[in-house]
């Protein structure tokens, strides 16, 4: 997982981080050029789009338009969304090709059923794990904004988000709640094995289940290690060796008031009561 030290989520929110300062030091550096537009073409090749064919696409946290600028140079049409209105300054001195939203991605994509073709972001998605304001709520945040972004794709259509998963926890959030949305998929990791190479990208499929791409790097990798996240709606049972189920044992409620925790949902705290059986009244 990406380290959390230096994060600039935790430095402030997005449209306050991205002042116009950062903006023209993020479109100037050479090397940060270069990373974006290495980044939006795996996440391009991801989305799978038909050869020699024209698409309309979504770029979510579009920034300076960076990302955008290898959409038009690949021949497609693309609409960016962004909260930072110095970003979108920039963009437009750059005079970039795209359409261009003032927006935030967690009260979800205002566009009609059906628009887009695909959707890429690069180094957004994450944000969205951060409660900025006391009205926040990260899941709620993330369910609007996939829920909509589903409504906004034609069926059959790919999201595709490069990410910097503080945790395993974080990556536990974004995918159930692109799952609750309707999304199939899961994540592809490129690179499993180097510190440095390592980049997720999150592969989504909007009405119909495709088959996950493989990670690059990965015939590199050990074969015990995988390099792939696969997500599906079974639940697995709890039982023991003797067929009785262990629901509603203290492990089983522990691991269930966890999970609710990563929510972001209210739980109480626990004591040495906690799962304990209470004795019969009579």
């Amino acid at each position: 997982m990406a380290s959390s030290c230096r994060r600039p989520e935790h430095s402030a929110p997005p449209d306050l981080f991205y002042n116009e300062a950062e903006a023209k030091k993020y479109s100037q550096n050479s090397r940060m050029i270069e990373i974006q537009t290495q980044m939006s073409e795996r996440a391009v090749e991801l989305l799978n789009l038909p050869e020699g064919q024209s698409c309309f696409l979504l770029d979510v946290g579009c920034g300076s338009g960076l990302s955008g600028d290898f959409l038009s140079e690949e021949g497609h049409l693309w609409v960016g969304v962004d909260i930072s209105t110095a970003m979108l300054d920039v963009a437009l001195d750059r005079e970039v090709e795209g359409d261009l939203l003032l927006g935030d991605m967690g009260h979800g994509m205002p566009f009609r059923p059906g628009t887009f073709d695909g959707c890429i972001s690069i180094s957004a998605l994450q944000w969205l794990c951060n409660a900025d304001k006391k009205s926040h709520s990260p899941p709620k945040r993330l369910y609007t904004f996939f829920t909509t972004l589903y409504s906004s794709l034609s069926r059959g259509a790919r999201a595709v988000f490069q990410l910097y998963p503080e945790n395993s926890e974080q990556l536990e959030l974004i995918t159930t709640q692109a799952m609750r949305a309707g999304f199939s998929g899961g994540m592809v990791v490129d690179y499993p094995n180097s510190s440095k190479a390592k980049k997720f990208f999150l592969c989504l499929f909007a009405g119909v289940s495709g088959v996950l791409p493989r990670g690059l790097g990965s015939e590199t990798s050990d074969k015990t290690v995988s390099n792939q996240v696969q997500y599906s709606g079974q639940r697995c049972r709890f039982k023991n060796m003797k067929g009785k189920s262990l629901k509603k044992g203290r492990d089983w409620i522990m691991e269930k008031k966890e999970r609710r925790r990563r929510q972001g949902r209210e739980v109480r705290a626990d004591t040495k009561y906690t799962a304990r059986q209470r004795r019969p009244h009579f």
